[in-house]
């Protein structure tokens, strides 16, 4: 986290060096102008040094401009979008070097190309505001993309869940209850669990836990299955174990107010599914299941039943371990969830690694195709006169998406909505089709394993009597107008 010292000596910096650069000055010049080393003016210009009243007259005596503006936050109408990024909120709790991204040569871009970096900055700023974008779903944005830059695998945070059991002689491997993590909380942090207090508080009925640092409780939600209980147990471990200071107190969060309040949820979440889910023991499950020449349901769901985890639990997980063990690098996993007439469906959850793989989220309300597998399981589950009935329902594909050559193995589970059994939710992990795919998974083979041509949206799709088309296609009806009309016009010629 910046400071509000360094954002002021920062942006004198970028102020100084954008001057200097119009007059075309070079730091000898500049220094001979003001009598200050070219040492001195290069920490300026980096943000490391901020200089005493009469130097700073000197400086805006040489570079031509009144001392208010040197030293204040406004600028003229070129500058005045980046110094706004600068001191927002945004640039002071983003952590950039986690994104490899030095101060210094942010501050150098900046000064170098001031109009372009200006007009896109201003770009970013309207759409934000058009769009009702706000600094939750951007520093979620952020995440997805730090995991994807990793490959969604952190072995430092694998190696950590090891040192975790080696240090205090767990030498189980799992599945681990409830009873047995919540003592290890006990014993080794102090930490009590309350199930009562939050389920006789109507106003918190959302909420699944709550950590006060203050009495070292953790409250969890009366009700929640065994499985979840495992993982938030699991998670606070993570918490005390890393010493993750900044991070949200409640599940869900109520409030996202920096980048690493995210990033520290995701590596305690990281670490409980590494301590509840072994990457050796679970990658040694994948290849027997990948060895399979047919397909079956049971191959996925046997695996929920071994390691005690939920659908979401076990797919997440094979974002870390597929790209790490098996080499599969393009892969998406997403969370649908259906209204209760299963006529809309909303993606709540996505991650898409080495590209933007299809489906991805559509935040223009159009309806998301009724052929993807995400779907099907959720319609398939409603089959049962409740969801009790049926609580997991897993199916594959593969999806073909309409004319394009790209194909993707889709594995899919459903189950009640946590809190809402008459809702369900799918959570989906895909991995695009090629050769290397094909050595893998065996059972690609398999003749039973249905193919479905699929697109993302029904409002884009051009697929010829679809039967489980939501809407029309609007969007590819009017760009197909458009090329007539841009076609009869070129007629003319």
């Amino acid at each position: 986290m910046i400071s509000e010292d360094q954002i002021i000596k920062l942006v004198f910096g970028f102020k100084v060096r954008y001057l200097r650069r119009q007059k075309d000055f070079s730091y000898q010049e500049l220094s001979g102008l003001t009598g200050l080393s070219t040492s001195y003016l290069n920490d300026i210009e980096k943000g490391k040094r901020y200089p005493k009243p009469n130097k700073i007259s000197r400086l805006a005596e040489a570079l031509d401009v009144d001392y208010n503006f040197l030293v204040g936050l406004d600028a003229s109408k070129k500058l005045q979008p980046i110094i706004d990024l600068m001191t927002s909120k945004f640039f002071k709790l983003f952590p950039l070097d986690e994104f490899g991204i030095s101060q210094e040569k942010l501050i150098e871009l900046f000064a170098q190309t001031p109009d372009r970096v200006n007009a896109f900055i201003s770009t970013i700023f309207r759409l934000a505001r058009n769009y009702q974008i706000k600094g939750a779903e951007f520093y979620k944005e952020a995440l997805r993309s730090y995991q994807d830059m990793h490959n969604n695998y952190f072995p430092e945070l694998e190696r950590q869940s090891k040192e975790f059991k080696r240090f205090y002689s767990i030498e189980d491997d799992g599945p681990f209850t409830p009873e047995f993590l919540e003592e290890h909380l006990q014993e080794l942090y102090h930490v009590r669990v309350d199930r009562e207090t939050l389920a006789g508080d109507k106003m918190l009925r959302s909420v699944r836990s709550y950590f006060s640092p203050k009495t070292k409780t953790l409250y969890l939600k009366k009700g929640i299955s065994r499985e979840r209980e495992s993982f938030l147990l699991a998670r606070e471990l993570g918490f005390q174990f890393l010493e993750l200071d900044k991070r949200p107190l409640e599940t869900p969060p109520q409030k996202i107010d920096s980048f690493d309040l995210l990033l520290h949820n995701y590596k305690a979440s990281h670490f409980a599914a590494a301590l509840l889910m072994d990457e050796d023991r679970l990658a040694e499950d994948i290849r027997q299941v990948a060895r399979h020449n047919t397909w079956s349901p049971d191959l996925f769901l046997d695996l929920l039943e071994k390691y005690k985890v939920t659908p979401e639990m076990l797919l997440q997980r094979l974002t870390n371990i597929l790209p790490h063990h098996f080499g599969i690098q393009d892969l998406f996993f997403l969370r649908i969830e259906g209204s209760l007439d299963l006529k809309t469906f909303s993606m709540t959850k996505d991650l898409h690694l080495s590209q933007l793989h299809s489906p991805y989220n559509n935040e223009l309300h159009e309806h998301f195709c009724n052929r993807w597998v995400s779907v099907t399981t959720l319609k398939k589950q409603r089959m049962g006169t409740h969801y009790s009935d049926q609580p997991l329902v897993a199916d594959a594909q593969i999806s073909r998406y309409w004319e394009t050559n790209s194909e993707y193995l889709c594995i899919s589970i459903a189950s009640p909505r946590f809190g809402e059994p008459d809702r369900g939710v799918s959570v989906t992990i895909g991995m695009l089709l090629n050769t290397h795919l094909r050595s893998i998974f065996y059972f690609l083979s398999d003749p039973q394993l249905p193919v479905r041509e699929v697109h993302t949206t029904c409002e884009r799709c051009g697929i010829a009597n679809c039967e489980a088309r939501g809407a029309s296609p609007r969007i590819l009806e009017e760009k197909q107008r458009k090329e007539e009309i841009l076609n009869h016009l070129g007629e003319l010629n």
